[in-house]
C-alpha cells in the first residue's frame, strides 16, 4: 500500500426512504473543517434510486463532489450490494479518509467495508482531529467513558464511524454547487430478501427536543408511569439510563449514554440519574439540564444548569402538576 496514492476525504451519505440522514450533514460539516485544514477535496458517496434533489442537499451542506450509485435495488439498504459497490468505488477513487455515521446501518456496513479493504476502523468516535504528518486522530470514549482514546490508523483509507448528534452541520446554503459523478452499479445476488418493512413507531429519542430520563433512583418498573406522566406534561420523550435497560424495565432504544443514544435536546430532565461518565457522555451537550436527585453530591449536578435535591417520588408529581396548571392559564 502506497499512502501517497490516497487523497481526499469522503463521507458516506446514508439515505433512508429517499432522504439523506441528518448524521451525513454533520459529517460533512466536520469534513469541511478537516478538508480545509489539509487542503484536500471533500466528497460524498450516496447509493439509492431516483434521489433527485437529495443529492444537491449534499452540496448545500458542504460536499464539493458527490459520487452517486443509482440502481433500483439500492433504493433500500442491501448490505451485500452496498458493501460491494462502496468497496469498488473506494478502490478506484482512493480517498485517504472515509467517514460513516454510527447509526444502525453505518455500524453494520462500515466494518464490512473496512475488512474488504484490509484497513482499520475506529467505531463510535466523538471527536476527529488532524495530528502529526496530516494523519487523522480518531477520538472515542473508552472504559465506559472514563477516558478518551486517541487512535491513529496506519493503513489507508483511514475509516471511522461517528456518533450522531456530536458534530455540527454547516448552515444550509442553496448557493453551493458541486459535481455529481455517476458510478455504475454492479449488483451481486442478494442473500437476504426484504419481505416487508414496518415502522417501529414512537418518537426517536435522538431527535427529541425535550427528554425526561429516569435512572437507578426509580425503584420499580411501574414507577416509570410517573416519569412518563412528567414527559407527557412537557411534551417530551422518555429516556433511561443503562441500569434500567439492564434490568429489562425499558428497551435499549430509550437508553441515553455512551452505549445507548447520544442526545442534544433543548431540555434534559434527569430524574434519579447519578451521572456516571458513560451517561454524561451521551447528554452533557444538552442546551439546558435539570437534575432531580436525593443525593446532593451526585455527579449529575456538576453538569446540570438547575438542580433539585429531593425525593423524586415527591418532586416529579409536583412538577408535572405545576406544568399542567401553568399550561392551562
Amino acid at each position: 500500500m502506497n499512502i501517497e496514492d490516497y487523497n481526499g476525504l469522503m463521507v458516506f451519505a446514508e439515505q433512508r426512504d429517499g432522504r439523506i440522514h441528518p448524521v451525513s450533514y454533520e459529517l460533512l460539516g466536520k469534513g469541511t473543517e478537516l478538508a480545509e485544514h489539509l487542503g484536500i477535496e471533500l466528497s460524498a458517496l450516496v447509493l439509492g434510486s431516483e434521489l433527485g434533489d437529495q443529492v444537491n442537499e449534499l452540496f448545500y451542506h458542504g460536499a464539493q463532489k458527490a459520487y452517486y450509485i443509482d440502481h433500483p435495488q439500492l433504493k433500500d439498504f442491501d448490505l451485500l450490494n452496498y458493501k460491494h459497490n462502496i468497496v469498488r468505488l473506494i478502490k478506484k477513487v482512493k480517498p485517504e479518509t472515509v467517514l460513516f455515521g454510527a447509526t444502525h446501518l453505518g455500524r453494520s456496513l462500515a466494518p464490512r467495508v473496512a475488512a474488504a479493504l484490509s484497513t482499520g476502523l475506529t467505531a463510535d468516535c466523538t471527536g476527529l482531529e488532524i495530528g502529526e504528518e496530516g494523519n487523522l486522530v480518531q477520538i472515542r470514549p473508552a472504559f465506559s467513558g472514563n477516558i478518551f482514546a486517541h487512535i491513529r490508523t496506519t493503513t489507508r483509507p483511514q475509516m471511522a464511524t461517528v456518533r450522531y448528534k456530536v458534530m455540527k452541520k454547516l448552515p444550509r446554503d442553496a448557493s453551493r454547487t458541486g459535481e455529481v459523478v455517476p458510478f455504475d452499479a454492479q449488483m451481486v445476488d442478494p442473500v437476504l430478501k426484504t419481505v416487508s418493512k414496518d415502522s417501529a413507531g414512537g418518537l426517536n429519542i435522538a431527535e427529541a427536543e425535550i427528554i425526561v430520563c429516569g435512572g437507578r433512583g426509580v425503584k420499580q418498573p411501574q414507577d416509570f408511569d410517573m416519569i412518563a406522566d412528567l414527559a407527557d406534561a412537557l411534551g417530551a420523550a422518555v429516556g433511561c439510563s443503562r441500569p434500567v435497560v439492564d434490568e429489562g424495565w425499558m428497551g435499549k432504544g430509550h437508553q441515553v449514554g455512551f452505549s445507548g443514544n447520544t442526545v442534544k435536546p433543548k431540555l434534559y430532565v434527569a430524574v434519579g440519574v447519578s451521572g456516571s461518565p458513560q451517561h454524561l457522555a451521551g447528554m452533557r451537550d444538552s442546551d439546558v439540564i435539570l437534575a432531580v436527585n436525593s443525593d446532593a453530591s451526585a455527579p449529575i449536578f456538576k453538569v446540570a444548569d438547575y438542580g433539585i435535591v429531593g425525593d423524586l417520588y415527591e418532586v416529579v408529581p409536583q412538577l408535572a402538576a405545576e406544568i399542567r396548571q401553568r399550561s392551562h392559564r
